[in-house]
């Protein structure tokens, strides 16, 4: 699967200027199979979300994705800050393909700046799958915890994407999570971070993809940026097999029963 990850600069609390920002991106970066989004790619990182995050029904943003995927025969995945028919506020990554969407709810919602005051937290993990990849849904603040993404506990799957604000003073704990993530799970990872700034920080993007093996698989540069790989079920599938670390990986109680 060819996968493009788009490494963007977000305006502040206008979706429309930021899909036309992505659509800029996606004309010059060329085709794929799936286009990754960072975290509320269509607003910015909003903690007090009314009046800027949309009802999920009547969603610009998310209409686009759906119309875009359709259009271009292809998936896309990133967050948006929706409100839902049931009055809450979610941190919902969606992953659109031309004919269905499934989406997760960010479970670890950021205490340090505010996010669990206004939004309601996911409890499930979610995995999509997509022209033979089966990946699993995660965004920014989850990258902390390894028990929540763990292979096993959260089912099967081969690649992990994180949509993600990560603030560019924290850059080396993202780098490095990352790469861990990928390496303790055997799988490839697809991190996607914004750059810019807004009124809080700034942000130093590091979006990447990295292989089963810890490696770099492509990265985007600084600033403003795109970068491609070519991600195979197939060859994470012969990694485990090659060296089962998994085999011998901490069982939970609840697995154990």
């Amino acid at each position: 699967m060819k996968i493009i990850i788009l490494q963007t600069d977000i305006a502040w609390a206008a979706p429309q200027e930021n899909i036309k920002r992505v659509e800029t991106m996606m004309q010059h970066s060329g085709s794929a199979d799936l286009f990754v989004l960072p975290e509320m790619w269509a607003t910015g990182f909003c903690v007090e979300p009314e009046g800027i995050a949309e009802d999920e029904e009547q969603s610009m943003a998310l209409a686009w994705m759906k119309q875009t995927a359709q259009s271009k025969d292809c998936a896309l995945s990133g967050s948006l800050a929706v409100r839902t028919s049931d009055g809450t506020y979610r941190n919902r990554h969606y992953f659109v393909t031309p004919d269905k969407m499934v989406y997760y709810d960010k479970h670890h919602l950021f205490r340090h700046g505010g996010e669990d005051a206004s939004f309601t937290a996911g409890t499930k993990t979610v995995v999509a799958e997509w022209k033979g990849l089966r990946l699993l849904l995660q965004t920014c603040y989850d990258l902390r915890f390894p028990v929540f993404s763990r292979y096993g506990l959260a089912g099967e799957y081969d690649a992990i994407i994180y949509v993600a604000n990560w603030p560019a003073k924290r850059q080396l704990a993202w780098d490095t999570l990352i790469r861990a993530r990928a390496i303790e799970n055997q799988c490839c990872v697809v991190g996607v971070n914004r750059v810019g700034s807004d009124a809080v920080c700034d942000y130093g993007g590091g979006s990447v993809v990295i292989d089963p093996l810890g490696r770099t698989m492509t990265a985007c540069s600084d600033g403003l940026s795109w970068a491609s790989a070519d991600v195979d079920a197939g060859d994470i599938a012969k990694a485990r097999q090659r060296f089962r670390v998994l085999d011998d990986r901490d069982l939970t109680a609840q697995e154990i029963l």
